[in-house]
């Protein structure tokens, strides 16, 4: 026994009709999708069904699963607090997915429950399923803010659970698409949205987990999305499976994008082994960056390993260029893991008697000292992408008119309170952004008089 089957759905709470209340009618397709998944998981009978939720328990660098024997849920944050739901847990698979993790090193457990209750990105296709199956176990298990690569290869934990077991198991991936899609939708219209949609019913009708795995992340922050990453995890349950896929329906009329697809398990395919494949794809990606990386570059990377490896500060190399040790400048250093800022500092004005210095001290500072991280460890350096931002002088201006979000950084001060924000940076697309933001990282209101200055950086990367 392994898993049959796996199921892409959408959460809305008013496709309920105690919730919805006549408006469920107007994603009447999803509903019919809904309801076509709900008999294909009857007529497979599954022992387990494993949900992934985004609305469970959430954690940035743990994949909670929901410990214990049962939970229970209603819609009543909704309205409709008749709308009860309870599940049995299957606690033998939940330890087993949980002592598969451990072994591969994936940060994943029972721990830290805030809320036993069931939340609504499971209780919506639990729903539909009751409806004509019940005596099944469940498993409930949300997502985190650790990369593509290991929800995946958490996926492919739970697969080999499953296996270990002999159970017969359906995966249902909890998820909604864009929530940008429209301008009168909860979160407005950004161009990032429908595109985010189109790559995921691509990959749904496809079966072509690759494009999962490699939408770009800053398209998805701006597309407002919050089931790639259950789908992520469906993914790897489904590593090396040969499948029959199906996009059942997509629509979008409230401004969020919802989509159902079906993926029957067919037999094996050894040529689906996406995670594989994407993890040997990010290493050729690294390996050129780094081959690319400029004498800039170079010694941030040098510092931080030296630092990490052997608990000293790098000493100062022979043989650098003059650029590096003739001049004293602030410089930035900027750490990236999977895309996503893995620790950043630096100084507004150089504090050392060169920008060689500057880096090498700025370095070890963005890797361990970052208050908003986790210190970078050691095993974690062959994956991580360096930028150093030397900065300019700095100048005052007298309006908004003088600043460009994409050539210069800003500087807010109010006496010694400062905040500074580097320039052409990700999902700052104006000057009162950028002002905002330094404004909120000085400690600085803004109904204060506050002085702001710009500055320009070379960016090396």
């Amino acid at each position: 026994m392994s898993i049959a089957a796996a199921f892409a759905v959408p959460h809305p709470p008013l496709i309920i009709p105690a919730v919805g209340r006549g408006e469920e009618k107007k994603i009447q397709a999803t509903i019919d999708a809904y309801r076509s998944v709900a008999k294909k998981i009857s007529d497979i009978m599954p022992h387990t069904i494993i949900f992934i939720s985004p609305h469970s328990i959430m954690y940035s660098d743990y994949i909670h699963i929901s410990p214990g024997m049962k939970a229970k849920g209603d819609f009543g944050s909704f309205g409709a607090s008749r709308e009860k739901i309870e599940v049995e847990y299957d606690s033998e698979l939940i330890h087993k997915i949980e002592k598969k993790a451990s072994e591969r090193n994936i940060s994943a457990g029972t721990s830290g429950e805030k809320d036993r209750n069931l939340d609504h990105g499971t209780m919506v296709p639990l729903h539909f399923i009751t409806e004509g199956y019940q005596g099944f176990k469940s498993v409930r298990i949300g997502i985190s803010g650790l990369s593509p690569l290991e929800h995946y290869n958490f996926g492919v934990c739970i697969r080999d659970a499953v296996e270990d077991l002999g159970r017969k198991a359906v995966i249902v991936a909890s998820g909604d698409l864009s929530h940008r899609l429209k301008e009168d939708g909860p979160y407005g219209f950004m161009k990032e949205g429908p595109v985010f949609d189109e790559l995921a019913t691509r990959a749904f009708a496809s079966g072509d987990f690759m494009k999962l795995l490699d939408i770009d992340e800053h398209l998805c922050d701006n597309a407002g999305e919050c089931g790639l990453r259950s789908f992520q995890i469906m993914a790897g349950a489904l590593d090396g499976m040969k499948l029959e896929s199906k996009l059942l329906s997509y629509e979008g009329p409230f401004g969020v994008g919802y989509a159902v697809a079906s993926f029957i398990v067919n037999g094996t395919d050894q040529s689906r082994r996406f995670g594989s494949i994407y993890e040997d794809n990010e290493k050729r990606k690294l390996e050129g960056k780094k081959a690319g990386e400029d004498e800039f570059v170079k010694l941030a990377r040098l510092s931080l390993e030296t630092y990490l490896r052997t608990g000293k500060h790098l000493k100062m190399p022979q043989g650098l260029p003059p650029e590096l040790t003739a001049r004293r400048a602030g410089v930035f250093v900027s750490l990236k893991k999977h895309g996503r800022l893995r620790g950043c500092i630096g100084t507004i004005e150089g504090v050392t008697e060169s920008i060689a210095e500057e880096i090498i001290r700025n370095a070890v500072s963005a890797g361990v000292e970052d208050p908003r991280f986790d210190r970078v460890s050691e095993k974690e350096l062959s994956e991580i992408v360096y930028s150093v931002d030397v900065l300019g002088d700095a100048e005052d201006v007298d309006s908004v008119s003088e600043l460009d979000e994409k050539r210069y950084g800003v500087i807010v001060s109010k006496g010694l309170r400062r905040g500074l924000l580097l320039p052409n940076l990700e999902g700052v697309n104006s000057p009162l952004q950028q002002i905002d933001i330094a404004l909120q990282k000085g400690g600085i209101s803004k109904s204060e008089t506050y002085k702001i200055q710009r500055f320009e950086v070379v960016r090396h990367t």
